[in-house]
């Protein structure tokens, strides 16, 4: 009783934290998206059918990808309570029991796709919200593309200079900040739609699709801008583990959702008033940055303030992201161990990761000088989230089939109107390769390579130092028969199979010719699910009276802590101090190479640059002994 009547007085707690991560990419999605995607109708100039028409497309794409995909049906799909793409292929995978490639294909292009989304999301966010200054009374003359690039690469580099001292001071505001920026909008979007009341008709789905039918081809270039609005939508499910379902829900249903929708409906009421005037004038109508013209001119300076604000608590989600998914992917074994430090004592999520963080940041500054514009930069944004949104749909249908054992052909009836729209948004974008779109796919492509270089070479090192090494059962029945010289203590030795002896302890018996009291064969593996209970971890098999196989699990969202975890159990009890022995494989060209050359020098260059594993495993360094050794592929 006391706990539900804890998680009631937390949850509007709960909800406010969730408006300012979870919402961040998409609440400022209206700084670009309605002007993006009405641009692609101005060629031959635009009339009230394609403002109604496009404001109905955004509008029903935020009902049906969000609400109804990713609000209410999706967030049903998560991991003990975690979400995002590689929790839903950790969960499609135990589903499947490991058996279908498909599922680990699909989890890693999720991934890689990610972070083409991390790098464009803070460049276009905060770029969109500086050139509001150029619709400010008496500023906007003097904003010239260098102060516009300036400005906008200074707040960039000041974001991501401030990630190793950690967000934790500052997340409290997230927030209430974005709250305000939410009321605001669609307090703007209200006083418009009151002195337009026919943009209410943009709620007639049929507006949207006789839209679609007038236009053809260029149809499709709107449709992929009128993506822009539902960008973002991936957050819902990937911070399920911080805030829970319910507050998300909330959050959304009421809160966000009708924010967006007033302020969506209010620019295009605008554009239609502005219609109207320049009609009534003769004069030229044009597209124009509709979000900031919203606002009288008195307040105009106040709205850039706090879009600025929002757009930095966007890219801070972002970029948080990515240290997260790194770091399940880093567990998941799809990529090479990094840095990773913690920066809250009382928060284990908080979390910087230095190499991420300045590869992103190079990224995002490429980006805003290659482009410079978020008008060009809009058309490189959909391609990232739309596949990534395609992979999440295919693996909900999975687990739906086979972990929730729906009927096959109910669960594909269900899930086809969702992959539909998926991959004809995903068309439309592609569409828009040329343009810019060609970005986000080259950092998935060079992602993809490094995630299936460094699966393929762990595999294949696995199998040769299986092929090259001793059976452990043979080695310890060899060392009864002549045993070689003891000395108190025990000896952890880091190994990736059991089975067979590691380097480092035959080593250790040709240089040092002794033996300790105790051998503790480690393994240290991830499961497919969250989190592990600390006293379910360990399990320990013994082998002779001198030899264990100890075997730790860790769920992918865990903190990893060898020493502390071994502690807790009877095998270092009264055994004096304690020894990690360390082997450190140099990869070598092999005459005879078990993969291609290409893919063994990629491999040899993230395994030489991979972190410190007794740093990851929070082993101590002054308990460490290293041992080389060499393994050819």
């Amino acid at each position: 009783m006391t706990q539900a009547i804890s998680t009631r007085s937390s949850l509007p707690l709960l909800t406010l934290g969730a408006i300012g991560v979870v919402y961040g990419d998409i609440g400022t999605s209206p700084l670009y998206a309605f002007r993006e995607a009405l641009a692609q109708t101005a060629a031959d100039g635009i009339d009230r059918s394609e403002i109604v028409g496009v404001l109905s497309l955004a509008l029903w794409a935020l009902i049906i990808v969000v609400t109804l995909k990713y609000v209410l049906f999706l967030m049903r799909a998560d991991n003990n309570g975690e979400g995002g793409v590689l929790s839903l292929m950790a969960l499609a995978s135990r589903a499947t029991k490991g058996r279908w490639p498909i599922v680990l294909i699909l989890g890693a292009a999720g991934a890689a796709l990610f972070y083409g989304d991390a790098m464009i999301t803070p460049a276009l966010s905060v770029l969109s919200a500086v050139e509001g200054l150029r619709t400010i009374p008496g500023v906007g003359d003097g904003m010239s593309l260098p102060v516009i690039l300036g400005v906008t690469i200074g707040i960039l580099i000041a974001l991501f200079a401030i990630q190793s001292h950690g967000t934790a001071k500052v997340a409290g505001l997230f927030g209430p900040v974005c709250a305000l920026w939410f009321v605001a909008i669609g307090a703007l979007g209200l006083w418009h739609i009151v002195q337009e009341l026919g943009i209410l008709r943009a709620f007639d789905p049929l507006q949207a699709v006789r839209f679609m039918l007038s236009h053809g081809v260029p149809g499709l270039f709107v449709l992929g801008a009128v993506f822009l609005t539902v960008t973002g939508a991936e957050a819902l499910i990937a911070d399920m583990g911080h805030f829970g379902r319910l507050p998300i829900q909330l959050g959304w249903l009421g809160f966000v959702w009708p924010a967006l929708t007033l302020n969506y409906l209010g620019q295009g009421a605008l554009a239609l008033h502005m219609l109207n005037a320049a009609e009534a004038a003769h004069t030229p109508f044009a597209n124009a940055d509709w979000f900031f013209l919203m606002a009288p001119d008195s307040l105009r300076a106040g709205l850039v303030v706090l879009a600025t604000l929002a757009t930095i608590i966007a890219s801070q989600a972002v970029i948080t992201g990515a240290y997260s998914l790194t770091q399940q992917g880093i567990a998941l074994g799809l990529i090479p161990r990094m840095t990773i430090r913690q920066t809250s004592a009382a928060r284990i999520g908080q979390i910087y990761m230095p190499m991420v963080n300045w590869i992103l940041l190079a990224g995002v500054l490429i980006l805003v000088t290659s482009f410079q514009s978020s008008t060009a930069m809009a058309a490189a944004y959909g391609i990232a989230v739309t596949g990534t949104m395609v992979v999440t749909t295919c693996l909900a249908f999975i687990i739906a089939w086979r972990l929730w054992r729906w009927n096959m052909v109910w669960t594909a009836v269900l899930f086809a109107p969702f992959l539909t729209i998926d991959l004809i948004f995903f068309g439309a974008n592609i569409l828009r390769v040329t343009e810019g779109g060609w970005v986000p796919l080259l950092v998935a492509a060079m992602m993809g390579l490094i995630i299936v270089a460094w699966l393929a070479g762990r595999k294949a090192a696995l199998q040769r130092t299986a092929e090259q090494g001793v059976a452990m059962a043979d080695l310890a029945k060899a060392l009864c028969g002549r045993p070689p010289a003891q000395v108190d203590g025990v000896a952890v030795f880091l190994t990736q199979d059991a089975a067979v002896a590691p380097s480092a302890l035959l080593h250790n018996l040709k240089h040092n010719k002794a033996l300790h009291r105790l051998n503790i064969l480690l393994t240290v593996a991830t499961q497919q699910t969250p989190h592990m209970p600390p006293d379910e971890r360990l399990n320990v098999t013994r082998i002779d009276d001198h030899f264990v196989a100890a075997a730790l699990q860790y769920g992918y969202m865990d903190h990893v802590d060898v020493p502390s975890d071994l502690a807790r159990s009877d095998l270092l009890k009264g055994t004096g101090g304690t020894s990690f022995f360390v082997g450190r494989n140099a990869i070598r060209l092999s005459a005879h190479p078990a993969m291609p050359r290409w893919m063994t020098l990629i491999y040899s260059f993230l395994h030489r640059n991979a972190a410190d594993p007794t740093a990851f495993f929070a082993i101590p360094p002054n308990r460490v002994v290293e041992l080389g050794s060499q393994i050819e592929l």
